[in-house]
């Protein structure tokens, strides 16, 4: 059982919580540019198993070429049920499903039952808040680089994607 989710990654800077003197503010760099990049990832709760990508555009052009991706990834003789939200391009129609991915939707209007919403508060927070990037390129390597760190953190994203009731569910 893996679950999905996306992220924007852009140039309209997002802050973080930081540590600073009572009463006073914190500096930090402000970007008024709209420029996005956008990571899709797929994360198997309990393990540190996961899969990303970024892509420019979120529709179902760019969902269909990550479960394309993703397929490819799986063995033979195994079959993934991904657990994902509502959002538009995730149930579109032109989608045509790989033969060993089974899409299954979250209620509507429930983002803290994804534990992959966990993964974009620590990447945010700890890897692309208050930075600036000079246009695509740069936003895509920022995303890549931060996904790399997260992963090559031994047992982080079991600690952030391990949720209770999952397992009971499985």
């Amino acid at each position: 059982m893996f679950f999905q989710d996306e992220a924007r990654i852009g140039q309209k800077g997002r802050t973080a919580h930081v540590w600073w003197t009572r009463g006073k503010r914190p500096r930090g760099m402000c970007d008024k540019r709209f420029t996005f990049a956008y990571i899709f990832a797929a994360v198997e709760p309990g393990t540190d198993n996961a899969f990303a990508l970024v892509l420019p555009y979120v529709n179902t052009d760019a969902m269909q070429i990550f479960l394309d991706r993703f397929a490819a990834t799986i063995g033979k003789d195994e079959h993934v049920v991904m657990v994902l939200d509502q959002a538009g391009w995730h149930g579109a129609k032109a989608l045509v499903m790989p033969d060993n991915i089974t899409l299954v939707s979250l209620p509507p209007y429930s983002p803290e039952l994804n534990p992959v919403e966990r993964v974009w508060l620590y990447l945010k927070e700890r890897f692309l808040s208050h930075r600036l990037h000079a246009d695509y390129e740069a936003i895509a390597d920022a995303a890549s680089v931060a996904w790399n760190r997260l992963t090559a953190e031994a047992g982080r994203l079991t600690s952030l994607c391990s949720y209770p009731w999952i397992p009971k569910v499985k």
